[in-house]
């Protein structure tokens, strides 16, 4: 389905900054269609012909909607858009009218214009206009609830029209929460509560407050019940701002072991401030949940680092084992070991800093290609490449791929540069300088990695399925097992050898 901007730029002349003010309007019109327990439908006018394209629309939680088919991309004109040409070109909030039929259900027309204000803060021009259509077939006698959120809901439609609603988000922040259903505080200019819903008041009888809201000065009621006095002057000073037309950051109010979090509105029809709305929500679970998962990532965390000092641990002794052995092939056998113990702690050390169980990768290969020319058996200075990035791996991955890069690694700087003296060596074509290149790219959920040097290439009776040292074999080990990857040695297409590894990242990787 085409997004707003999508319809918008193929259908109509608006500019960037029109459309970005109409994803404003669509990002938090839930709160002015639950108030007015209505559809809403966003139009933009198609070349100024009278016709109109519908790009956007949302249904109220709080009532039936009055389109059971989605709107989105219908183009009409004529005698049925007649009330949104009113108000596009009038500038108005149109409520003339019957009541009209979409199929077997009755429906309230209203348009209200969406204005884009200057920056200058002046009026400025009518860019949309926004249908409020509220199905009849359950219409009854409305409740003090229900009024309240009506008599709301004009306020910020008119708000819509004089183009103060919506206030600038800050950043950080979405539009999920708090809802109508969840909690609504109206106040007078004053700052006095003059409504408030059931599930208001049973959010703040949970932060301790248990008489009723109505007539209370709010801000110093916050002030009074929060646990933190800065917080409760926080939580205060966001009211006071509403109440001066400023749309302030949502606050989050503690007290007696419960959390709720306010979002403070003003209200100001036509431009002049007459209370200001409050949106609460009793978040006391969610913030349980998050200092739970907080304290369990902190003890993964600290599992990793214990792991790691573990490692290293194994690799010093390893490392001591192998000083005190005589046997040139147990010493390089041990001293193999280490490198690859090393290789998994750095893993670890990687996670031990990191929020998630997944690592930045590219850091991770620089280190190990470094050590693996510092540590490499040869006389040969090799220089070291990276090409493209690993991006975050998971570490079910990263810990079984950096393994298999070690092993290329010091397969490639031992055996690709042998010293000049050894019997079949050669340099690298040409007097080049002797290189390994990592290089990695992602292709439809798989990784694809290759380690390619400019040495002396593959030996001629080399057999890569069966033939190898233990470091190929841990290697075709890991990638066909571990990684459920595949891997090609195979002479490189300017000389030397090329390992081609392909892992897929189905298993929760990240781009």
């Amino acid at each position: 389905m085409s997004t707003l901007r999508d319809l918008a730029e193929e259908h109509t002349q608006l500019r960037p900054a029109d459309i970005d003010h109409l994803h404003r309007i669509a990002g938090d019109w839930q709160l002015l269609s639950d108030l007015s327990f209505a559809d809403l439908l966003l139009w933009v006018p198609v070349d100024g012909d009278g016709t109109f394209l519908c790009v956007a629309q949302v249904r109220p939680t709080t009532a039936p909607t009055a389109y059971l088919d989605d709107q989105v991309g219908r183009i009409v004109g004529g005698p049925e858009v007649a009330h949104l040409e009113v108000a596009y070109r009038q500038g108005r909030i149109w409520r003339e009218g019957d009541p009209v039929w979409y199929g077997d259900v009755p429906a309230r027309h209203e348009a209200i214009p969406v204005r884009l204000r200057a920056a200058d803060g002046e009026s400025g021009e009518v860019v949309a206009v926004v249908g409020r259509d509220t199905n009849l077939s359950t219409a009854r006698t409305p409740s003090q609830l229900e009024l309240n959120y009506l008599t709301t809901a004009d306020d910020l439609a008119q708000m819509t029209a004089d183009g103060t609603f919506p206030p600038p988000r800050h950043p950080g922040e979405t539009t999920s929460a708090p809802r109508v259903g969840d909690g609504l505080v109206r106040l007078d200019a004053n700052g006095k509560v003059t409504y408030a819903s059931p599930n208001a008041q049973s959010a703040y009888r949970r932060l301790g407050y248990a008489s009723h809201l109505v007539g209370e000065d709010l801000a110093k009621l916050h002030r009074r019940l929060a646990s933190d006095p800065l917080e409760g002057t926080d939580a205060a000073n966001g009211v006071l701002a509403a109440l001066r037309g400023e749309a302030p950051p949502r606050r989050e109010i503690d007290a007696r072991g419960a959390t709720m979090l306010t979002r403070s509105l003003p209200l100001m029809p036509a431009g002049v401030p007459i209370g200001a709305l409050v949106l609460v929500r009793d978040i006391t679970e969610v913030r349980r949940r998050d200092r739970a998962l907080i304290t369990k990532d902190a003890t993964i965390r600290e599992i990793h680092h214990r792991v790691k000092n573990n490692l290293q641990t194994v690799a010093a002794l390893l490392r001591l084992q192998a000083r005190r052995v005589s046997m040139p092939e147990a010493r390089v056998a041990l001293e193999e070991s280490v490198r690859r113990v090393a290789s998994i702690a750095l893993v670890h050390e990687t996670l031990s800093m990191s929020s998630d169980e997944a690592v930045e990768f590219d850091g991770i290969v620089d280190r190990v290609a470094s050590a693996a020319t510092e540590v490499a058996a040869t006389e040969v200075s090799v220089g070291m490449r990276r090409k493209g990035s690993f991006g975050v791996l998971p570490a079910e991955i990263a810990t079984s791929l950096v393994m298999v890069l070690n092993e290329l690694l010091l397969n490639a700087v031992e055996h690709g540069f042998p010293p000049a003296g050894e019997d079949g060596a050669a340099g690298p074509e040409g007097g080049a300088a002797p290189q390994v290149v990592v290089t990695a790219h992602r292709f439809r959920k798989q990784l694809h990695v290759s380690v390619a040097d400019n040495g002396r290439g593959l030996p001629a009776e080399f057999d890569a399925e069966r033939g190898g040292r233990l470091g190929l074999q841990i290697v075709r080990a890991l990638v066909t097992g571990e990684l459920r990857g595949s891997i090609e040695l195979r002479p490189g297409a300017a000389g030397g050898t090329e390992a081609v590894l392909v892992v897929p990242l189905a298993r929760g990787e990240r781009g």
